[in-house]
């Protein structure tokens, strides 16, 4: 700036400054380009992403949060999106691509309206006002789903993983995660972390197993204790079975033999006092959360009693909630009160590892899915889509209403917002139009990554949106228009709903930037700083910049 004829310098040397147009013009580029990126992963047709971060390692998905999160996006406004994904992902697990490409489609619109004089704060209020309206229309054509209601369910999770590269395996992984959610349902509300996922490579997806109990990644601890042990009574317990090492030095003087085998027959009588009062209480497993001596390990065999060590805290808590035991921090109050039940504990082998599996438990409040796959590369992109599956079933559980597929609400939406838009007076009228249009990118991506003619798509689709028949949708695979509900492609109202209040959100934060600082260290830009350019996104090869990413997006 200048003050009297004199240059006065408030940046730093090396800062850049792009203000108003420029500023929204880069700020839009780089999110619409963040969203380019992963449209081309949406719906059943969509195409995977291989990534490769800077020490080799590779991750093959088509997750629109995994996809965002892997590459290293240094554009300030399009971390934004990657925000985007990343709150969807936490607050409904699915819908991720979904959100991030309306947001992308909302910059574009916003754009066209930006370049006709339309100030910024005028197409927000539109944005805000066709969002509110836009939760109407959903609410109105949703369905009521009931938790009893497996077949919508199973829809519901085969839906979600429709779009994943594990479709083959979608029946018996739909199924898996409708039961395991409403196994650990608590008056209507699902953890989702009480369902341990656990990856082990071998044989095929087809052959993963649900186990009504919980599975931890450890061995029995001697081999002379018994490897299986049918209707267990299952001891957690909370304390070592070993001798305390006292807290501050000390020392003990033994000046005879006899002193030596005393103190040995002592140490050796307090671990047979533990173990004596593990048996008492009719325990015929114990799991322990911290070491067993191998003494007492000696004592447990000969009771054959089964042992397991050095259990996880969370594991611990999970096998709490699935056996009914409660963790017991003092051998003292150890009863019979405080064990647990299963159907079968055993030891199993599976390629080079060991696994304790605790199965068939009665009425189990946390469950374990195991996954099969011939490579980790398969069975890491089966936990992400599963862990998807059982996210839409609990939005389900817990809200009680699912709307139609395949891309059948977005049409609806942009017939309704269309007609809101003439009840809008003034300039707003303008972004509800061009909210209307931005929410048709997802039927016109579907249609386009299926390889279909998406105009002709969209024509017909708007035509049977007209005549009344809300859940009509695309049927990706033949082209022709199909009735979403009664085909199972079914989705949770929370996942639409959350998709399109974060979009319009990010959009309006990124419309309201009209002035862009950025201070740069003497070696280069810090980070964040956005490179010469579109206003870069961290060195993407050939897209602005992906974390050196070559250009297969």
């Amino acid at each position: 700036m200048q003050l009297g004829g004199q240059p006065v310098i408030i940046l730093k040397e090396g800062s850049e400054r792009s203000r108003g147009r420029d500023a929204q013009r880069n700020n839009i580029q780089a999110a619409i380009a963040v969203a380019d990126a992963v449209r081309s992963a949406l719906g059943p047709r969509g195409m995977d992403k291989l990534l490769v971060d800077s020490l080799g390692d590779v991750v093959i998905t088509n997750d629109g949060a995994t996809i965002l999160d892997e590459i290293d996006v240094q554009h300030p406004a399009a971390k934004m999106l990657v925000q985007v994904a990343k709150v969807q992902d936490q607050e409904v697990g699915d819908g991720t691509t979904t959100s991030v490409i309306i947001a992308g489609e909302l910059l574009k619109r916003a754009e066209k309206l930006l370049d006709q004089k339309i100030h910024p704060t005028v197409i927000i209020g539109g944005f805000k006002l066709a969002s509110d309206k836009a939760a109407e229309i959903l609410q109105a054509i949703a369905n009521k789903v009931e938790a009893d209601d497996t077949e919508s369910l199973t829809a519901i999770a085969r839906t979600s993983l429709n779009s994943k590269s594990v479709g083959g395996a979608k029946t018996l992984l739909s199924d898996m995660a409708v039961t395991a959610t409403r196994a650990v349902m608590e008056d209507k509300k699902v953890d989702i972390d009480m369902i341990s996922i656990i990856q082990k490579q071998g044989k095929s997806l087809t052959d993963s197993e649900l186990i009504q109990g919980i599975v931890i990644d450890k061995e029995v601890v001697n081999t002379r204790m018994p490897s299986s042990v049918e209707k267990p009574s299952i001891a957690l317990i909370d304390v070592a079975l070993e001798i305390k090492k006292t807290e501050f030095d000390a020392k003990i003087r033994i000046t005879e033999a006899s002193m030596m085998d005393a103190f040995l027959d002592q140490e050796q009588s307090m671990i047979q006092d533990m173990v004596d009062k593990i048996q008492a209480s009719g325990a015929t497993t114990v799991l322990c959360q911290k070491g067993i001596d191998d003494l007492a390990q000696h004592f447990l065999a000969k009771q054959g009693i089964l042992a397991v060590r050095r259990v996880k805290k969370s594991d611990m808590e999970k096998l709490a909630r699935a056996t009914g035991a409660k963790v017991v921090t003092n051998l003292k109050d150890l009863s019979a009160d405080d064990l647990g039940s299963a159907g079968l504990i055993e030891e199993v082998q599976i390629g080079d590892e060991k696994l304790i599996y605790v199965r068939d438990c009665p009425n189990p409040k946390s469950v374990s899915i195991v996954l099969r796959g011939g490579t980790k590369y398969v069975t890491d992109e089966a936990e992400r889509a599963l862990h998807d599956a059982l996210c839409v079933v609990r939005d389900v559980l817990e809200d009680g209403w699912a709307v139609a597929g395949a891309g059948s609400p977005e049409i609806e939406l942009h017939r309704g917002l269309k007609e809101f838009a003439g009840t809008v007076k003034g300039r707003e009228q303008m972004a509800v139009d061009a909210f209307a249009d931005a929410v048709e990118i997802i039927p016109r991506t579907l249609a386009e990554n299926a390889g279909l003619d998406s105009i002709d798509v969209l024509v017909e689709l708007r035509a049977a949106h007209e005549q009344g028949n809300t859940n009509i949708g695309v049927n990706v695979e033949t082209g022709k228009n199909v009735d979403a509900f009664k085909a199972g492609i079914i989705e949770p109202l929370r996942v639409k709903r959350q998709a399109l209040r974060s979009a319009r959100e990010a959009a309006e934060l990124i419309l309201r930037i009209d002035d862009v600082i950025q201070s740069k260290s003497g070696g280069g830009g810090a980070p964040g700083g956005m490179p010469p350019g579109m206003g870069g996104m961290g060195g993407m090869g050939g897209m602005g910049g992906m974390g050196g990413m070559p250009p297969m997006m």
